[in-house]
This record gives structure tokens, C-alpha cells and sequence, in this order.
């Protein structure tokens, strides 16, 4: 595992998201941090610049680059539009095209590192088995963003080409569930257990590999020095596969609450990954999900934690 970047000149796209936030953050104690988003709701903007992070608004989409520096050494590009609705041509507009967009503007970086999603797989006929980076695309169908994973199989093929088109060493990152005090599927998956709601389970593929922001930051020099000619392509999630019943269920018991799960098709597709490659590229995870839970939990919910 290599040493954290230090005297870098970074933009990252997405800034005030829940992976590229506290990832942006950190990265900016030691490296001059820029970001870009459209900064849609008010007070996102100023938490980034507060972190110190130097913000401009650019629409992917439609991009107006206005004064934002080109010379960028690296290139973090962790931005995604993810919603409700079948609106695709948006979708892949922001997801796909402007990937593109983005590759072309700052092509002088030294490296590129896009974060794609585990969800551009097909969904695999055992859920119980480690997707490897040579599995069959295709996509899974999600509840929460219907148009997400198309837009995102869209994304990895532009990425491929704007690489080798503009000379961009680059790492396409197919990411799990990443979580942490900023957020994930884990704090929403409390949230609905707090609220008493029932967790809604995708029978034979609830099976993840979650992976702390703290992993996530120590991961990423090394895959932004694995970048390569063709793009490196590799899965990004934890070490240790975990079943959401079991997740959820040791939330609820540092909670002191009870959870209920239902059989249902607007279960989240899960994946188990197959870390080899990553673990060859990067190293291991440093922090065990059960850590990494209770860290949650006493971030998030310091009043409630037993």
C-alpha cells in the first residue's frame, strides 16, 4: 500500500458526496484539492470549501469550464447522477458523456481514476460467488435508480476510449458498498431499521463487500498509480463479504432494536466481489466492517449506541 498523495494538484468531481467528500478532505490537508459539481443543494458548496476544498459549478452535462486550471496532475472522477426515473438519455448524458467531457478538458493529467459500480456486472445465476473483473456485463436492475447501472456500462466504455483517445492513463474502480461516518447503504439501511421499517431483501443476492472511507482514502494512490494504457479495470470493495441480514442484524443488536426483513424484488442487487486483484494492487483493508460499523453508529448515532 503506498504512501498518501502529498503536494498534489487534485480535482475530483462530486466533491460533497458521500464517497467523495470525505475522501476530497482528506486528500486536501496535504494536496491542493479542487472540485466541481453543480452544487445543487445550498449548504454542500460551502462544507466542501470549508474542508478546504477550492469549488467551482460545472454541469457535467453542459459544462462551462470558466476559470477552473487545466493542469491538473490527477484526476478523481467520483461524480455519478443517481435517481428515481427512466429518464436514460439523461442518465448516460451526465454519466457517459460527460466522462468524456471531462477526459478530453483535463487529457494533461498524470492519471484518471473513474469510479464505476459493481452493478455493470450481469446479475451472476449464484450470489453466493466472488465477480471477478472477467465476468459478463450486462447490469442489474436497481429500484432506487433504474437508469444507473445502463449509464454506467455506458461510462466504462467512453472511459475506455477517451483513455487511449487522449492518452490518459486511467483505473475504472467498479465499486461496491462504501460507507463510513459521511454515509452509505449501511446508515440507510439503519435509518429504515430506526424507523421501524422492514429491510427489504433480494432473495439470493444479498450478499455485498463493504468497504470503509478509511480504506477507500489508504486504497487510493495505489489504484490511481495503477492506472494504465488500456484502463485498468478493477473491483474496489472490502475483504470481507458480508449478508445484509447479518449487517443489519449487528446494527440492531449494538442498537438495542429489533429489525424485520421482507422478501421482496426492490432488494437492493447485491454482489459478492472478488478482491484479488485489488488486494494485488492495493493491499488489504485495514478496517473489519464490524469496526467499522460500530464507528458508524457512534458518529451517527452516538444517543443510541448500547
Amino acid at each position: 500500500m503506498l504512501k498518501p498523495l502529498s503536494g498534489e494538484k487534485i480535482l475530483v468531481t462530486g466533491p460533497a458526496g458521500q464517497i467523495a467528500f470525505p475522501l476530497a478532505a482528506r486528500l486536501a490537508r496535504d494536496n491542493e484539492v479542487w472540485g466541481i459539481a453543480r452544487f445543487s443543494e445550498p449548504t454542500s458548496r460551502a462544507r466542501c470549501e470549508g474542508a478546504g476544498i477550492r469549488t467551482r459549478a460545472v454541469d457535467l452535462a453542459a459544462p462551462e469550464w470558466g476559470d477552473l486550471p487545466d493542469d491538473f496532475g490527477l484526476l478523481l472522477h467520483i461524480a455519478a447522477a443517481i435517481g428515481p426515473g427512466f429518464d436514460f438519455d439523461r442518465a448516460i448524458a451526465i454519466n457517459a458523456e460527460g466522462t468524456g467531457r471531462l477526459m478530453s478538458r483535463f487529457r494533461k493529467a498524470r492519471a484518471c481514476l473513474v469510479m464505476s459500480t459493481c452493478g455493470v456486472y450481469d446479475s451472476p445465476a449464484d450470489g453466493s460467488a466472488a465477480v471477478a473483473e472477467g465476468a459478463a456485463l450486462g447490469g442489474s436492475p436497481q429500484p432506487y435508480a433504474p437508469t444507473y447501472c445502463a449509464s454506467k456500462l455506458c461510462e466504462e466504455a467512453v472511459a475506455r476510449f477517451a483513455a487511449l483517445e487522449f492518452g490518459l492513463p486511467t483505473t475504472i474502480a467498479r465499486m461496491n458498498v462504501a460507507y463510513g461516518d459521511n454515509g452509505g447503504l449501511p446508515a440507510m439501511l439503519c435509518d429504515a431499521l430506526l424507523a421501524g421499517q422492514p429491510i427489504p431483501i433480494l432473495e439470493g443476492h444479498s450478499l455485498c463487500s463493504p468497504i470503509h472511507e478509511d480504506d477507500i482514502f489508504a486504497q487510493t494512490p495505489a489504484l490511481l498509480a495503477a492506472a494504465s494504457l488500456p484502463a485498468t479495470i478493477v473491483n474496489w470493495g472490502g475483504d470481507e463479504p458480508v449478508d445484509l441480514r447479518e449487517l443489519c442484524d449487528f446494527m440492531a443488536g449494538l442498537l438495542g432494536r429489533e429489525v424485520a426483513y421482507q422478501s421482496s424484488p426492490e432488494g437492493i442487487h447485491q454482489y459478492r466481489l472478488d478482491p484479488a486483484l485489488r488486494l494485488r494492487l492495493a493491499g488489504p483493508c485495514r478496517v473489519a466492517w464490524r469496526d467499522g460499523i460500530r464507528r458508524m453508529l457512534r458518529a451517527r448515532h452516538p444517543e443510541l449506541l448500547r
